[in-house]
């Protein structure tokens, strides 16, 4: 590289993260706009991004020159890691015990939630296929794509990019962006609307809650006493995520011949979080603790959905006008209310659970962290947060492997 051509990828990368920050800025900023209660949060970050790609990435290509998709590529995945190996760290502690103690109750109900959204998508995928004209390969991956969004569920969004041809990628980034906005809203407004259409007493509903005893502060307390190798937990951290996209890396046949095609990978996303559930479910390794501390995995959440949901929303926006049609919102309406239906009906009449248990699953059932924002507000408790926790992380696993058999089946 000469050094004419090193100084215009310098200036490019600035000119890059000049634009990463303040779409993170606008983001932000949008997110804590409320009206009657509700609002974006993080996703605030995602719609700046797709903005900003629909209308300024030709001038954003211009500047950094060859280096835009490459560069927004590895942001996006550096975020990716941040945020699902610190979300596998904050649900390991409790996983394996929430799984134990709730396997008919919980568990089950993340399973419904996310069957349902699967078959809803199936629904839109043969539908789609009947009465439009677009490429199969193309409406597959906007279904994906729309079926993430309507879980908001990241993780499942970057197994679908992951999985999908590389052409497909902006598509599945497009789709995500369709319905991510009514999957945020439509669940927090789910959780609040619910209580009023069965006229419930939250006094009396608070005092049936079945609070799920998380084993998270004991295992904090007894590494208090163990060998740190670092002053916030980066050691263990960096190792669960180096494991984890090795693990990812592993591909499986998943037919006899092993013919091109139909093999299966966990990702970097299922990857890491697996690796980061378990080593947050142990907390230690003979006298050393491998679990970073809380204030550090709540910065990596967040940072690295910011970086994740720019650098995505970027590159999705930049084909948004060109893919975006009606159909394909009505689309991510329906898989975001029909799951919601089907977890309620399912954890009523079938788990008897109570009505802020329900609620909870659902939020963890949808992986909506917003939502569960709203429901802890609108009933004055933490203990909502329990169903969440026991519900989420199976929810999230299932919603990943889920969108990859779509894709390979369709």
């Amino acid at each position: 590289m000469s050094l004419f051509q090193g100084t215009i990828l310098i200036r490019g990368i600035t000119y890059l993260m000049l634009f990463v920050f303040g779409i993170a800025g606008v983001g932000y900023l949008l997110g804590r706009v409320t009206i009657r209660g509700v609002s974006l949060g993080t996703a605030g970050v995602f719609i700046a991004a797709l903005l900003f790609g629909c209308f300024f990435y030709p001038q954003l290509a211009a500047e950094t020159s060859s280096y835009t998709g490459s560069a927004l590529k590895i942001i996006e995945n550096l975020g990716l890691i941040l945020f699902v190996t610190a979300v596998g760290f904050i649900a390991g502690p409790g996983f394996f015990a929430n799984m134990k103690k709730n396997i008919t109750s919980y568990v089950l109900q993340g399973l419904v939630i996310i069957l349902a959204g699967g078959l809803s998508a199936i629904a839109c995928i043969l539908f789609g296929q009947a009465t439009m004209t677009t490429d199969p390969k193309e409406l597959t991956a906007m279904i994906v794509g729309l079926l993430s969004g309507s879980l908001t569920s990241t993780p499942a969004f970057s197994a679908a990019k992951a999985t999908v041809d590389p052409a497909l990628e902006d598509i599945v980034s497009v789709g995500h962006g369709i319905s991510y906005l009514f999957g945020v809203v439509g669940v927090v407004l789910f959780v609040q609307l619910t209580p009023k259409f069965v006229h419930a007493d939250m006094e009396t509903e608070k005092q049936k809650l079945v609070v799920v005893r998380r084993a998270e502060q004991g295992k904090r307390e007894s590494g208090k006493a163990l060998l740190r190798l670092d002053p916030v937990g980066l050691m263990p951290f960096s190792m669960a995520a180096v494991l984890g996209i090795f693990v990812g890396m592993i591909r499986l046949p998943l037919s006899a011949q092993g013919l091109s095609g139909t093999t299966f990978s966990l990702t970097t996303t299922g990857g890491c979080l697996l690796l980061s559930l378990i080593m947050g479910h142990f907390g230690r390794i003979g006298r050393v603790n491998i679990l970073p501390e809380r204030n550090t995995l709540q910065v990596f959440r967040e940072l690295g959905l910011m970086l994740f949901l720019t650098g995505a929303g970027i590159s999705g926006g930049a084909n948004f006008v060109k893919h975006f049609e009606t159909i394909y919102f009505v689309f991510g309406v329906f898989m975001t209310i029909l799951p919601m239906i089907a977890g309620y009906l399912f954890a009523k009449y079938v788990l008897k659970l109570s009505l802020l248990n329900i609620l909870g699953s659902i939020t963890g059932g949808m992986t909506s962290t917003p939502a569960l924002g709203t429901l802890i507000n609108l009933t004055g408790t933490d203990d909502v947060a329990s169903a969440y926790a026991a519900t989420y992380p199976v929810a999230l696993i299932a919603v990943v492997l889920i969108s990859q058999l779509l894709i390979l089946l369709f």
